[in-house]
């Protein structure tokens, strides 16, 4: 490997890291701002996707659009029909995989906690340059993309010819 690859995957390292760090942080601070509103980050997170998809959808593809387990997705929805903010359909294309509905109470909650978030958003954002935080978002959805495209086993570059 040539130093400047050295340089590359040691600078990828300490971005995966901080992308951890961050993560972690940012999911309390969902947690603290919708904590009240009988949410956490996770069911924050799937209700968003519920509210925001055109459709509604079966928990493989909430998952898969999120980049999430589907049994995670599945545990969190089930908790999220428990508290009564979604329901489930029947599904006209499959019979087991029900399609996921908001419920009035659903909406009310994800309209709440959005009204939190946009504020929360600014604050956060206060200072640094747009296009900066663009960089940084189109950066770190690269390196998920590729990390995302990877089989067990596989090494980086094994498919570069591929492309």
């Amino acid at each position: 490997m040539k130093r400047s690859d050295h340089e590359a995957a040691d600078a990828a390292t300490a971005l995966v890291l901080e992308i951890f760090r961050s993560s972690g942080a940012l999911l309390a601070a969902g947690d603290r701002l919708v904590g009240d509103l009988g949410l956490t980050s996770a069911r924050w997170q799937v209700l968003g996707a519920v509210a925001l998809a055109a459709q509604p959808l079966p928990v493989a593809r909430i998952a898969r659009d999120m980049g999430m387990t589907r049994q995670g997705v599945q545990r969190t929805v089930n908790e999220l029909a428990k508290a009564g903010l979604v329901s489930f359909a029947d599904n006209p294309h499959h019979l087991r995989a029900r399609l996921v509905l908001l419920t009035p109470a659903g909406r009310d909650a994800y309209a709440a906690a959005t009204a939190r978030q946009a504020p929360w958003a600014a604050a956060l954002a206060r200072g640094l340059d747009p296009a900066a935080l663009e960089a940084a978002r189109a950066l770190v959805r690269t390196i998920g993309e590729r990390a995302g495209e990877r089989r067990s086993g596989e090494q980086p570059g094994d498919h570069d010819a591929d492309r």
